[in-house]
C-alpha cells in the first residue's frame, strides 16, 4: 500500500509517499480501506517537528479517516467487513489501509460523502471533549470561539446553534466573519477591534461562560476578562505562543473561574471511546437528520498532501482540509 511519511522535520515538500504492507488489525481493532482523511493542524505540527510525539505514536500523517472495512479483529461485535465507517486514528491516517480501535469509530451517517465523513471525527471529538464535556457548556450559554472558521471552530459554531448556545467568534477578514455569521453566530474581526471589548460590549459587561482557545499565551489576560463569573476558559492550542508574559490571577480569583485545556491525542484508549460514545447518542442524530454538517473546504488528491498542508499553513480555508484516497 501507499502511505505519506515525514521524511524528516521541515516543510510540506517533506511529505513523500512510500509503500508499505496492509497491516492486520489487532484484538479490537479494524481495518480500513481508506477513501478519505482529514487534514489537520496536528498533522502540520508534526510535521514541523514542533508536535510533542509520545513513545509509541505513530509516526504517519493523519488523524481522522473514512472508508470501508475490511477486516476486523478479535474481541469485535459493533462492526463488520463491508461497513462504511468514519474514525479518530492512532496515527497513519494518510494512507491507503490503516487500522483504528474499533471504540473509535462511528458509522458513516446515511448518504454522506466519504468526504464529508472524514472531515468529522477529529473535529467533533475536539469540540465534544472540550466545549461541552471540560467546558460543560449548555443551553442558554454564551460561548466565544476563537478561530471561528477553521475546522474546530466551524464545528462548535453548527454544534452551539443546535444546543441552543449563543456563540461569539473571532476570525480576521470579512468573508470569514460572513461565514460566522452564516453559522449563527456574532462574529468578531481581530484585526479591527479587540474582542474582549466586543465580549463587553455584548454582553453589558457580563462576559461568556465558555471561551475555546487555540491561541495560548498573547490571548490568555483577555480570555479571563471576557469570563463570566464561573467561566470556563479551555485552552486547546498555542498558535499565538505557549507563554503568557505576564498574568494577574486576582480577576480568575473574583470571578471563580476554571483555567484548563487538553491534548485530544494523549487521551487514553478509555476516554476516546466515551468520546465517541457521547458523539453517537447527542450528536449522530443531528448528522442523520442533515443538520450540522462539516464544512469542506478544499478535497486534494492524495498525492497532493503538500498542497494541503500549504493552504492550512497559509490560514485562508474555512472548514475542513480533506485528502482523497480512493474512490
Amino acid at each position: 500500500m501507499t502511505f505519506i511519511a515525514i521524511t524528516e522535520p521541515g516543510g510540506p515538500e517533506v511529505l513523500q509517499p512510500q509503500t508499505a504492507p496492509v497491516p492486520q488489525p489487532a484484538e479490537g481493532e479494524l481495518l480500513v480501506k481508506v477513501h478519505a482523511a482529514g487534514v489537520n493542524r496536528p498533522d502540520v505540527l508534526q510535521r514541523a517537528g514542533h508536535y510533542p510525539m509520545k513513545p509509541g505514536m505513530d509516526p504517519v500523517p493523519g488523524l481522522e479517516i473514512a472508508g470501508e472495512v475490511v477486516a476486523v479483529g478479535s474481541n469485535v461485535s459493533r462492526y463488520n467487513v463491508g461497513d462504511r465507517i468514519c474514525a479518530l486514528t492512532n496515527g497513519s491516517g494518510y494512507s491507503e489501509y490503516c487500522t483504528v480501535p474499533a471504540t473509535q469509530a462511528l458509522p458513516v451517517p446515511e448518504g454522506m460523502s466519504m468526504e464529508s465523513a472524514a472531515a468529522i471525527p477529529e473535529t467533533f471529538f475536539t469540540v465534544w471533549a472540550n466545549v461541552f464535556a471540560m467546558g460543560n457548556a449548555k443551553k442558554g450559554d454564551k460561548v466565544l470561539i476563537h478561530g471561528g472558521t477553521s475546522g474546530i471552530g466551524t464545528t462548535a459554531l453548527m454544534l452551539c446553534r443546535e444546543r441552543g448556545i449563543e456563540a461569539f467568534a473571532t476570525a480576521g477578514s470579512e468573508e470569514k466573519c460572513a461565514a460566522i455569521r452564516a453559522l449563527g453566530a456574532t462574529a468578531i474581526n481581530y484585526r479591527e477591534q479587540d474582542f474582549a471589548e466586543a465580549i463587553a460590549q455584548h454582553t453589558d459587561g457580563k462576559g461568556v461562560d465558555v471561551i475555546l482557545d487555540i491561541m495560548g499565551g498573547p490571548y490568555f489576560e483577555r480570555n479571563i476578562a471576557s469570563l463570566a463569573q464561573f467561566g470556563r476558559l479551555v485552552i486547546i492550542g498555542f498558535l499565538g505562543s505557549a507563554v503568557a508574559k505576564e498574568i494577574n490571577v486576582m480577576p480568575i480569583l473574583a470571578k471563580q473561574a476554571i483555567v484548563t485545556g487538553s491534548l485530544l491525542r494523549s487521551r487514553t484508549a478509555a476516554q476516546k471511546a466515551e468520546i465517541a460514545d457521547a458523539l453517537h447518542e447527542q450528536v449522530w442524530p443531528a448528522l442523520s437528520a442533515g443538520r450540522c454538517l462539516p464544512m469542506i473546504d478544499k478535497v486534494y488528491p492524495l498525492a497532493q498532501v503538500a498542497d494541503a498542508h500549504r493552504r492550512m499553513e497559509n490560514g485562508e480555508h474555512i472548514g475542513k482540509i480533506v485528502l482523497k484516497v480512493a474512490e
